[in-house]
C-alpha cells in the first residue's frame, strides 16, 4: 500500500464524479498513490422515490436534453456509456454499502456498478432490491449487505465522511485532496497529473 494517498470526495449521483472516476483511474497507471473514496452528500434531502431533474434544476425538459446531449458528449471522449438522466436519487444507503466494500480490504467493482446502474441503467440506486442486486453483481455478499442496511452498521463511517467534507471545506465534487491542498471538478488527466507532480507523488 502507497504511503501517498489521493482523497476523492464523490456521490453516484454526480456525473462529474463518474467522468472524474475514469481519469483517477489512470493516475493509478502513473503514480505511487492509494485513492480514498470519501462519500460527499451531493443531494442528501433527495426523497427515497427520486427527485426529477427539472424540479432539481427549477428548469424545463428542453433545457435537461441539453444538459443530457453535453454530458453524453463529454462521456464518450472517456468511452464511458450513459444514458439521458431524468431523475436523481437519495444514494445515502448507496454510500453506506460503498464504505462497507472499501473496508473489506479487497479489490471490488462495486463502485463502478453504482455509477453503471444510475448512469446506463437508470436505476434508483436508493432502494435496497437495487443496491442488493449491485451488490451481488460485485461478488459480494449479498445476505451480509442486507444485514448491514437494516441495521445501518456503517451509517458512522458515511457520518465521518460527511463530517470531513465540511471539515475541509468541499462544497462540490469531485474534489481531489492532497497534502491538505485540493483541486475541484472534473479535471482533464493533464490537470490532475499536474496537481500530483507538483507534490512530488513518485511515479511507477
Amino acid at each position: 500500500m502507497s504511503s501517498h494517498k489521493l482523497e476523492v470526495f464523490t456521490d453516484y449521483v454526480c456525473p462529474w464524479c463518474y467522468l472524474g472516476d475514469s481519469r483517477v483511474k489512470k493516475l493509478t497507471n502513473i503514480f505511487d498513490i492509494e485513492i480514498e473514496i470519501i462519500h460527499f452528500p451531493l443531494h442528501p434531502d433527495t426523497p427515497k422515490e427520486g427527485k426529477s431533474l427539472i424540479d432539481l434544476f427549477g428548469t424545463n425538459q428542453e433545457d435537461i436534453d441539453k444538459k443530457n446531449q453535453n454530458m453524453k458528449i463529454l462521456m464518450s471522449n472517456e468511452s464511458l456509456p450513459y444514458s439521458n438522466r431524468t431523475h436523481t436519487f437519495n444514494s445515502r444507503l448507496a454510500q453506506e454499502i460503498g464504505s462497507w466494500a472499501q473496508s473489506l480490504d479487497i479489490k471490488t467493482s462495486i463502485h463502478d456498478n453504482f455509477f453503471e446502474a444510475y448512469f446506463v441503467k437508470g436505476l434508483n440506486i436508493g432502494l435496497k432490491k437495487v443496491i442488493l442486486e449491485i451488490v451481488a453483481k460485485s461478488g459480494l455478499d449479498k445476505n451480509e449487505a442486507n444485514d448491514i442496511i437494516n441495521n445501518r452498521t456503517f451509517k458512522n463511517s458515511v457520518d465521518k465522511d460527511w463530517e470531513k467534507s465540511r471539515t475541509y471545506g468541499v462544497t462540490g465534487v469531485p474534489t481531489y485532496v492532497y497534502n491538505n491542498h485540493s483541486i475541484v471538478g472534473a479535471q482533464p488527466i493533464e490537470n490532475l497529473v499536474k496537481f500530483l507532480n507538483h507534490f512530488g507523488v513518485p511515479k511507477l
